[in-house]
Order: C-alpha cells, then structure tokens, then sequence
C-alpha cells in the first residue's frame, strides 16, 4: 500500500495509530476511574488504619491493584494535559499556517491569493448595505530603479512604509491587498453620491506617500500611480462585478494615469479598455508585420534654399498594415520602442533604404531618425556598420539624426556612440534643436556636423518678427559653431522667402511635396537625371571585407 500523505505532508497512516493510542489511553483512564470508584471507597480507610498502627493490614492484592489503579490515573491526567497542550500547539501551527497563507509577509497586507475573496465579501456586504465599492490599483513609479540604486532591503524598506502610509489614509472597512513586487490594490464600500470621497482618500494616500522616506541615510521619494473602478454589474445588467474584474479595470486605469505622468489616477472608462485592446492588437500587428515585411521607407526631400537643388532625403517610416491599412508613426512607434522593437523595426527600415539609395546619385544624402533607446545599445555602431558594408553604401552620404532629448539620458555613451559613428565617416546631425535643454558646451565637446531646427520656430516665422529673430540666433549659432543647418516644416513660399536671406540652409517641408516611396522617389529623381545603376558586386561586400571593417571600427 502507498504512503498516503495529508494537505499539509504528513502521513496519515502514523496520524491514525497516534489516535488509536490516545483512544486506548483514553479506555484505560476510564477503567482507572471505574476501578477506583469501585475498590477505593472500602479499602482506603483499611490501607491508612494499617500504617497508623491501628487496624489489619488489608490484602495484599488488592492494594497493588489499588496503587496500580492510582497510577493509571496519574497517566491519564497526564496524557489529558499532554493531549490539551498538542491541541493548542496545533491550533497555533494552523493559525500561523493560515496566516502565512493569507498576508504578505513584508507587508502584512493580504495576499494575492486571499484578497480578491476578501473583496468579494465587502462588496456582498456593501450591496446589501446599499452602498458601492471603490477598487483602487496602486503602483510605485519607477521602483526598480529604487531598488537599483538602495539595494534590495532599502526597497523593501520602502514598500512596508508605503504599505503604512496607505493603510492609514483608509477607512476602517477596508482592505488592502499587495497585488505583486511594488503593485497594491485596496478597497472600501462609499456611497454613489459621495464619490468626491473616494478622490479625497486618493489624494491623502498620493500626499501621504510623497512625503520622503529616510531609511539608513538613505532618502527616498516615491510617487504612485493609481487606477479606481467602480462597483457595479456586467453588460447583462444581472451579474454583479467581481474582485478579479474590479482589479482588472482598476488596472487598466492605472496604466492609463502612468502613461500621463507621476502621482495621477483615473477613474476606469469603457473607452480605456478600448484602447488597451487596440493597443494589444497593434502590438500583435508590429511583430506580424515585421515577419512580414511590412514597414516600408518613405522618403522627404531635402533642398538647399539658395539653389533650389535637391540634395537629400529624409527617411520616414511608414507601415502598411494587411490589416489595418496604413498606420501613422507617431502611433506604431511608441509602441514599438515600449515593447522594444523599435531596434528591430529601424534596421530592416534602414536596410531597405541603403538598398534604395544606392540608386541615388552619389551625391544625394540620406538621413535617418534613431530611436533615444537604439543609443543604450552599445553595439548601436556596430550594428550600422554592417548594414553599410552589406548594402555597399558609402558612409559619407549617411548621416544619423538623433534628438536633443538624447544628450540627457546618459551623456557619455551618447558621445561615445557618436565618436564611433564619425570614425566610421558616418555624419550626426542634432535633431529638434530648440525643444530640449542642450547646453553651448555640450555642443561644442559633441561632434556633431549639423543642427536641424524644429519645425516649431520655422512655422512660426511668418507669424511675428520675434520668431525671425530666434530663428536667426540659432542660424548664427550654428554657424558659430561650423555648424550648418536643416530647417523642416517649410509649408509655404512666405516662410521659404525670410529663409532664404539667413544665410546657407538646407530645407524640408510639404511645399516641396510629400514623402514618398521608394518606386516615386526613384521616378521623380529619373525625371531629373539624378537616378543611376547600381554598379555589379555593390551590393555584396565580400566576408571578409566586412569583417575587416568591423575589426577596424571596434
């Protein structure tokens, strides 16, 4: 027979003898007392009238069967307390047991698995007392980096703290749930009409759990995200919500409250679940389509104003959906660098556009926009080298945009990147100058070869004779610094006209047309005889040629 073994690991065979011993002791007591009663009445007085001299000394027999049966009942007095002790020594295990079970031991809040039961029942409790009940899902912002830069028992330090803060803020019929890592979730009934209520508590808890946390010298500021769902029924109108889709909804608003800043919540709305599952399935959509192929490069073009000649063009991505037809960039790209594709996705873009351009005559220029997080790569370098040995395209007629938002994350591997680049013979030019915080000494210990003015100032220099002034002072600027200038966002001939007379610029805009693909770029660069072959073995480098220049470059 197979040891059976009870929910906690114990054998239950050994438990099962245990109780057949406690039975048989049990018996044996009750015969002791049976037996006392029976022969101790009547021999006792015998047994102390014979020691004090003063009687015949009783049977022999019947007193050692009379002190035996004294002793049985010593043994089952014994086994009694024994007995009471084990109970209470397993009321305690189990309650500990139970308690481990259900709160988070760091914390001291319920757990995942004991807190939506927990919900559940204040929301029954709450119907019946006609009230409604708010679920709040609760996240530190940015907490890895806590952890990263306190160490781990700082940062568990500071989630008990928070745990403190938040719980004080609460009613006292509420719960309060740890969720996950630096994720709570809490919950308390309040009537509809006094929703202001619920807001009220959120702000105490989002002040309460700003004020700064000193642990070991150490001071931490935390800031909180926060997502609120309502109580109330499913779409049937009969169901009740329960805790598991409360939480869910919660969630989704506070993933909405995260993306729009620190220290914010939002009450959960249909249209937010909308866009999350539209989101999901763009997600989806990005990595079908890269499988696919379908993110295609567009092209820009670039003109120098004082000729009128076209000298370059931008790249720009462009995705053409099997599904959703043709999707914007500004809404597949910050999902594509959120889920950390955008790497990805630029490199094929990329390769398809040295492909392209080596149509080009050889002196039309091709930018391209890098990603802020492509620069944490440190292999970025790399990565574009081989692009350019295995496309065959010159590195002189390359050059890499990147924002000014760029310089502020990590200074150091930006210039490490763009030293790289530059060896390579690959141009960097600033990107969006004006609408970030670069600093003259930064752009003078950069090597950047030009500075591309945001559209911002450009459109605003036909509005007032303030924007020409500003214009003009980043011009002077640049060339201050040996710098030349790109200047985008040039929609009509007033702002091409007061550009024209500040000096040597190169411009982009949609009065020189639309972006275009890569079959109308080459017929219209065809029409102005700037569109040549492609010579035999371009295309391919041989192996050892790329890892020659990759060795060189490294």
């Amino acid at each position: 027979m197979s040891k059976t073994t009870s929910r906690f690991g114990r054998s239950i065979k050994p438990t099962l003898q245990k109780a057949d011993r406690d039975i048989v002791a049990l018996g044996i007591a009750v015969a002791a007392v049976i037996l006392f009663v029976g022969t101790g009445g009547s021999l006792m007085p015998q047994i102390v009238a014979s020691w004090m001299g003063r009687g015949v000394a009783p049977d022999l027999a019947l007193t050692n069967a009379l002190f035996l049966n004294i002793a049985l009942l010593i043994f089952g007095w014994r086994r009694y307390k024994d007995l009471r002790r084990e109970v209470q020594e397993r009321k305690s295990a189990e309650a500990r047991a139970r308690d481990l079970a259900e709160r988070d031991p760091l914390s001291g809040c319920l757990n995942r698995r004991s807190g939506p039961p927990a919900i559940d029942n204040l929301i029954a409790e709450s119907q019946t007392a006609g009230a409604d009940v708010a679920v709040l899902m609760i996240d530190i912002d940015n907490f890895k980096q806590i952890n990263d830069l306190n160490g781990h028992h700082i940062g568990d330090r500071v989630l008990a703290t928070i745990a403190e803060r938040i719980e004080a803020q609460l009613p006292q019929d509420s719960v309060l749930v740890r969720i996950g890592g630096d994720e709570f979730a809490c919950a308390f009934p309040f009537q509809l009409h006094a929703r202001d209520r619920v807001d009220s508590t959120v702000d105490a808890i989002i002040r309460s759990v700003s004020n700064s946390i000193t642990h070991e010298d150490a001071t931490i500021d935390a800031t909180l995200s926060i997502g609120i769902a309502r109580s109330g029924r499913e779409a049937d109108g009969t169901t009740p919500l329960g805790a598991e889709r409360l939480l869910h909804r919660a969630d989704i608003a506070m993933y909405h409250a995260k993306k729009r800043g620190r220290n914010r919540y939002f009450w959960f709305e249909h249209q937010m679940e909308d866009e999350l599952r539209f989101r999901n399935e763009i997600e989806a959509g990005i990595r079908e389509g890269l499988k696919n192929g379908e993110f295609v490069p567009f092209y820009e073009q670039q003109i120098d104003l004082e000729s009128g000649r076209l000298v370059g063009f931008e790249m720009l991505a462009r995705w053409h959906s099997q599904t959703y037809g043709v999707v914007a960039p500004n809404i597949f790209i910050p999902v594509a660098e959120d889920i950390d594709l955008i790497g990805e996705l630029s490199e094929q873009l990329i390769r398809k556009a040295l492909k392209d351009a080596l149509q080009w005559d050889p002196a039309i220029t091709l930018s391209v926009n890098i990603s802020p997080l492509q620069l944490r790569d440190p292999w970025f370098a790399q990565k574009l080298l081989h692009l350019l040995v295995e496309s065959g395209f010159p590195p002189a007629r390359l050059e890499i945009e990147i924002t000014e938002s760029c310089l502020h994350e990590n200074i150091g591997a930006v210039r490490s990147i763009i030293s790289s680049l530059k060896n390579q013979g690959i141009r960097v030019s600033l990107d969006d100058f004006g609408t970030g915080y670069s600093s003259l000494s930064q752009l003078r210990s950069l090597p950047f070869d030009r500075l591309k003015i945001d559209r911002s100032f450009v459109t605003e220099i036909s509005k007032a004779e303030v924007g020409s002034e500003l214009l003009l002072a980043i011009i002077s600027l640049g060339r201050g610094l040996s710098l030349p200038v790109t200047a985008e966002g040039i929609e009509n001939g007033e702002v091409l006209e007061k550009l024209k007379g500040l000096g040597e610029i190169k411009g982009q805009g949609y009065l020189y047309g639309r972006p275009e693909n890569a079959a109308d770029t080459a017929a219209r660069l065809d029409k102005l005889g700037l569109l040549v072959k492609v010579p035999s073995g371009a295309i391919e480098a041989p192996v050892d040629t790329i890892s020659e220049t990759l060795r060189k470059a490294g």
